[in-house]
């Protein structure tokens, strides 16, 4: 049991640390690029990311991980010759998906420029990313593939090249066209061209290390030849789409209703007297200040449902219902440690958070500090609804999530509409929209995990141990901020420095709280070093 623990905790650590650089790139990426354009410039790059991302999750929310599941099943009984099958009709399964989403976006940038977003000047911009809807969906089969062998090492290099490159080749392009005065409208589009060419580089890596490991992977073919059961790829087809359908249905819904904000929120705050530049402006600090920053806890969160799903699927084959119990337990506690303090934090440090990170966008920042501050609030519920998805997965129940996310997503529309036409809540409107979304959502999944399988979260570890211990975090960093700024009166110092101290502050009293015991956090990565360390200051 502890080296299965140890085995689902690694492969999410990697993940997650991959995650974080690939995060922490893409804020530095947003940071210089909205300090050039503005919220009005990142209105172009907002309006079009929810499309983008809409259509990719079609290719990627659920096929990659039927791939590494049926990959698992196949490895597992040292069927390698037909895991290679799988893999090989998988690539081919992508790239058609991926190649109909490229020529749908591309050809149809114009339509959709028009008569969808309403907001002139995103044709360059879809036209710019479109070839990586091709790109991404291959890349992904052979992270399915890696994945599927438990190996994460080759997704998380891929992911940290691909944005690498994007950083490199979207900024560089866009500081050459600012400086050659050329509009904002193909500014955006030139940033995020440099998605497109970190797909392709991605890609690239994701292929070079799947040769340099061809040859062992044919050899186990070869020494196992005799357990090999290769299926027509009709039938591997037709497993794909059983096992994917579900979970990409469901992980298009949260994609589908940004991309109905998109459409929602420009034209309700001109139908309540705002100018086509002031709408851009308030859904440019929406989707250009914001989003990316609510967003960096999820990666964690996504790292751990990642590893989370084959644990849990493994257990549940086996009837091992103890070890799934306890992973399931495991998770939502860590999901919990992670996205209370987040908020919290986000909250108490809005306005200093955006300050720092857009120097340049001072007046827009100080109006877009309570935007920020409410949106924040999504992660408390965002958090466990990935969590609570990837536990019904694992369990063969896709389709609870799909239909708890359909419910919520009626409210979150309506709601967006309803609040985003009252002219004093404006955008807003869309974040308390996302709230009730994702708040909703969570109830539901957890009332079906309950009917469905025989386990309980003990509500004070859960929930109010985490919760206390984010609120005298967020209490400490506000002090603290205040109190540096009367002496040194330099934001960005005192910004670093508080947030430091919060994350002091947040370490100690989760251990006083007893929020995470010390046999807990052994079975972390290198967890007996940390269990020495705090030790020192702690009891178990």
């Amino acid at each position: 049991m502890q080296q299965k623990n140890n085995s689902f905790l690694k492969g999410a650590a990697i993940l997650g640390i991959a995650g974080i650089i690939v995060k922490v790139m893409g804020v530095f990426f947003r940071i210089p690029l909205t300090n050039w354009i503005g919220a009005e410039g990142m209105s172009y790059y907002s309006s079009v990311y929810p499309i983008y991302s809409f259509f990719l999750l079609i290719s990627l929310a659920g096929i990659p991980v039927a791939i590494s599941r049926m990959i698992s099943e196949r490895t597992s009984v040292k069927n390698y010759a037909g895991a290679q099958k799988v893999f090989n009709v998988s690539v081919g399964v992508m790239a058609v998906i991926g190649g109909i989403s490229m020529a749908i976006v591309f050809f149809g940038a114009d339509f959709i420029d028009s008569s969808l977003l309403k907001n002139p000047g995103t044709k360059h911009a879809l036209q710019a990313i479109a070839p990586s809807l091709f790109l991404v969906p291959v890349m992904g089969a052979y992270r399915g593939y890696f994945q599927g062998r438990q190996n994460m090492n080759p997704t998380a290099v891929s992911q940290i090249m691909e944005q690498l490159v994007r950083v490199i080749m979207g900024l560089s392009l866009s500081y050459y066209l600012i400086k050659a005065g050329t509009g904002y409208d193909k500014v955006s589009a030139s940033a995020i061209f440099g998605g497109t060419a970190g797909a392709a580089a991605g890609l690239t890596v994701a292929v070079v290390i799947y040769l340099l490991n061809r040859r062992v992977i044919f050899s186990q073919i070869a020494r196992h030849r005799s357990l090999a059961v290769v299926e027509p790829w009709q039938d591997i087809v037709k497993e794909i789409l059983i096992i994917s359908i579900p979970i990409t249905i469901g992980a298009c819904i949260y994609p589908l209703v940004n991309a109905i904000d998109s459409m929602i929120v420009m034209r309700r705050l001109q139908a309540v007297g705002f100018t086509l530049t002031e709408s851009r402006v308030l859904f440019g600090k929406l989707g250009g200040y914001c989003a990316s920053l609510v967003g960096m806890p999820q990666v964690l969160t996504q790292a751990i449902v990642m590893s989370l799903v084959p644990a849990i699927a493994a257990g549940y084959k086996v009837k091992n219902y103890d070890s799934v119990r306890e992973n399931m337990q495991f998770s939502m506690r860590a999901t919990m440690l992670l996205s209370f303090p987040c908020t919290v934090g986000m909250i108490a440090l809005a306005y200093p958070i955006l300050l720092l990170l857009y120097p340049m966008q001072a007046e827009e920042v100080k109006s877009t500090a309570l935007v920020f501050a409410i949106m924040s609030i999504t992660n408390v519920f965002e958090g466990p609804l990935v969590t609570l998805t990837g536990i019904l997965q694992g369990i063969n129940k896709q389709m609870m999530p799909v239909k708890n996310m359909a419910i919520g997503a009626v409210f979150k529309v309506l709601l967006t509409f309803l609040l985003v036409g009252i002219r004093p809540i404006n955008v807003n409107g869309a974040s308390v929209g996302t709230i009730v979304f994702c708040a909703l959502g969570s109830y539901l999944c957890m009332r079906d995990l309950k009917k469905s399988f025989p386990v309980e979260f003990d509500f004070k570890d859960t929930y109010v141990k985490p919760l206390l211990a984010s609120l005298v975090m967020g209490v400490s960093a506000r002090v603290s901020y205040m109190v540096l700024m009367m002496i040194l009166g330099k934001n960005s110092i005192c910004c670093l420095l508080a947030i430091c101290i919060a994350v002091l502050v947040y370490v100690i009293a989760v251990f006083a709280f007893k929020a995470i015991s010390l046999d807990e956090l052994r079975k972390l990565p290198k967890g007996d070093k940390l269990a020495r360390i705090a030790g020192k200051f702690v009891r178990g």
